[in-house]
């Protein structure tokens, strides 16, 4: 009988269940905030040692190919020959696009310890860096049209077969 008076409080109590139900949410919204810094750390580890692998890989090997442009490509295999899920490298990918800014930040500092070469050379420089800067933006945006264009024609392909055994049977 005291069981049954117990339970039969516990639901007619409003603020008995509300509060359960905040302390278990706001256990669960912490842990998942910390699970996700810490993927994020570890991804951004990964990513910053690759790197750092990659330099050292170019330098001892003298090759002509930047370090990071070498990482980008295992990073590109590993992802296509899903050896890494997309989820694997997503939380420290979006974290290090997000705080892009800061890494210009150097090129800045340089270029008001330069400030003679920039008077010399300041007109060729900003031309050349405009250039590049539109043969980049012209290069990404054909490169993700071009990956877009074959994931909608993978989905379209995945989706007529899936229909066509339904429509056989």
């Amino acid at each position: 009988m005291p069981a049954s008076c117990a339970s039969n409080e516990s639901d007619t109590d409003p603020s008995f269940t509300s509060e359960s139900s905040a302390k278990v949410s706001l256990g669960t919204k912490s842990n998942g905030k910390l699970r996700v810094m810490l993927q994020t750390l570890a991804q951004v580890s990964l990513f910053s040692l690759l790197a750092i692998i990659c330099v050292q890989a170019e330098q001892y090997f003298n090759l002509p190919i930047p370090g990071s442009v070498i990482g980008l490509a295992i990073v590109l295999l590993l992802l296509l020959t899903k050896t890494i899920p997309e989820r694997g490298v997503s939380l420290g990918s979006a974290w290090l696009i997000g705080e892009l800014l800061l890494f210009f930040i150097p090129p800045v500092v340089s270029v008001i310890k330069y400030q003679s070469l920039f008077e010399h050379y300041g007109a060729r420089l900003i031309v050349m860096l405009v250039l590049g800067t539109v043969f980049v933006l012209v290069g990404t945006g054909f490169v993700v049209d071009r990956v877009f264009r074959f994931e909608r024609r993978m989905n379209r392909q995945r989706a007529q077969a899936s229909l066509a055994p339904s429509m056989e049977g």
